[in-house]
């Protein structure tokens, strides 16, 4: 009987080794660089790594200050630099500012939005938001004296963070860092969605970037995209869908 479960669990890791091999084979990209929104930092890409992993992807989360875009994109070019290319670049809300500016790096060769901003040049993601009404989330933001932004601990609950457990809101709100308030008011200088590849994971319950946005990115960017029905953090909610999107851009 052990010597039956002892073989069992060998073919079983045998299979799971192939496909990994058979995933592998298929990728063009040989690294993903994810890059976290505001908020937030590298863990919020935590259920998504394992699943990138699995399929031969090697994964760099960037950790950025989220001080300025500028400083954003300095961070995310030095991931990119010092990864294994081709790379896929994937991004968060914020992140996706961010990536907008970072991907025209020759080593990318397919952009991942999750849930994110993709503004033209010349544009900042306050300019592309202006025309939307306000989501409700946007009221939860609280301002400093030294004009970083931080969201309450209600609007972690009721709209960041929306769809996941007590406990990881909770983690969420503990863990925030600041945001200052000129980063989004900072237009970008290119836009790489012109230029390469474009995926978009479309968040239809985000309470933080308006969804019609997110669609009508999806038509200007002539993007390959999905919709899943949830709020802003859809790389924790549905990571399986987000990670399938992200193996897609890599092929």
């Amino acid at each position: 009987m052990l010597r039956t479960i002892g073989m069992t669990a060998a073919t079983l890791l045998l299979l799971a080794s192939s496909t990994t091999v058979s995933l592998a084979a298929e990728l063009k990209a040989k690294t993903a660089v994810l890059v976290h929104g505001a908020f937030a930092d590298g863990t919020s890409w935590h259920k998504v790594i394992p699943l990138l992993e699995n399929a031969g992807l090697h994964v760099v989360a960037v950790q950025n200050p989220t001080e300025s875009l500028a400083g954003d994109v300095a961070f995310t070019k030095r991931a990119i630099k010092d990864a294994e290319g081709p790379v896929v670049l994937v991004g968060h809300s914020w992140g996706g500012v961010v990536i907008t500016e970072a991907g025209t790096d020759d080593k990318v060769k397919s952009l991942v939005y999750v849930a994110a901003y993709a503004p033209d040049k010349g544009q900042s993601a306050i300019d592309i938001t202006s025309k939307y009404p306000q989501p409700k989330g946007r009221d939860s933001f609280i301002k400093d004296e030294d004009g970083f932004l931080k969201i309450s601990d209600e609007g972690i609950d009721k709209y960041f963070a929306a769809g996941l457990t007590p406990e990881e809101k909770r983690v969420i709100a503990v863990v925030q860092g600041g945001f200052h308030a000129s980063a989004p008011a900072t237009p970008v200088s290119h836009a790489a969605w012109h230029d390469k590849p474009s995926f978009m994971v479309v968040a239809t319950e985000d309470n933080i970037i308006p969804p019609a946005l997110q669609k009508d990115q999806v038509k200007n960017a002539k993007a390959d995209s999905i919709e899943v029905p949830s709020g802003h953090v859809a790389m924790l909610t549905y990571p399986n869908e987000v990670a399938a999107l992200i193996i897609k851009a890599a092929q």
